[in-house]
């Protein structure tokens, strides 16, 4: 579970490195301070679950969280990723306490919370944060529709480059990261993961070394990958969001 500080903070003491919440009017964000609370939150907490009301919404400082799409037989696939420039808990702008996706912190992190009531009881009244959660919502839902054809149309090396490439700009070039997992996210099996990232050792792109992963040559990176990476980031550009 994320670990809660006492405390709300006070809007002179608030650290903002998300987006979302450094971009808003001074009035806005005295509106919205009060109501929310500082979180270190682990690797793998599960910030939001299809098979449970959303009781929060989260506001990234640092790290990254993984849109998943559960399954009956167990398995998760990812279909977007959330860093410091985002918001989770998009389905709250419309008034749904529900979501069908999982949302998972994939890289440990920090940031703010609100309760779900608070949020919806502020947003009518926020126009600036109303305005850039429903972006970001946008923005979100053009990702999974960009993944989807990305792991239908291409190879899983793009799709690893692809993949690489967001988190670094997410994250910075160096990140905790099972092979296992990955796997899991990409919707391949680990040998073939495995034989792909040493694949792109031998090129100098990446170094992986005990769960822990090095992007070294961006540039070979973007090289690899696929024009999904580049859409998606031409995107958050028009959209101002990171």
């Amino acid at each position: 579970m994320a670990e809660k500080e006492r405390g709300a903070p006070q809007s002179g003491d608030l650290v903002l490195s998300n987006e979302i919440l450094a971009r808003l009017p001074v009035a806005e964000l005295d509106q919205i301070v009060v109501h929310l609370e500082h979180q270190h939150i682990p690797r793998h907490t599960v910030l939001c679950d299809p098979e449970k009301p959303i009781r929060y919404g989260y506001f990234l400082n640092s790290g990254m969280v993984s849109c998943l799409i559960p399954t009956s037989a167990g398995r998760n696939v990812e279909v977007a990723l959330v860093g410091k420039g985002g918001f989770i808990g998009n389905s709250l702008l419309f008034g749904v306490n529900r979501s069908l996706l999982r949302m998972v912190m994939q890289v440990p992190g920090d940031g703010y919370r609100i309760k779900s009531d608070d949020l919806q009881r502020l947003l009518p009244t926020a126009p600036h944060l109303f305005r850039s959660v429903g972006r970001h919502a946008l923005l979100q839902g053009m990702q999974a529709a960009q993944t989807a054809a990305c792991n239908r149309l291409h190879n899983l090396e793009q799709r690893l480059a692809r993949w690489l490439l967001m988190t670094q700009d997410r994250v910075g070039p160096e990140f905790a990261m099972t092979q296992e997992y990955l796997a899991q996210m990409l919707g391949t099996g680990r040998p073939s993961l495995s034989l792909t990232a040493s694949q792109m050792q031998r090129v100098g792109a990446i170094q992986y070394t005990r769960g822990l992963m090095r992007v070294l040559d961006r540039a070979e990176l973007e090289k690899l990958s696929c024009e999904c990476y580049s859409v998606v980031r031409t995107m958050m550009a028009d959209l101002e969001l990171g």
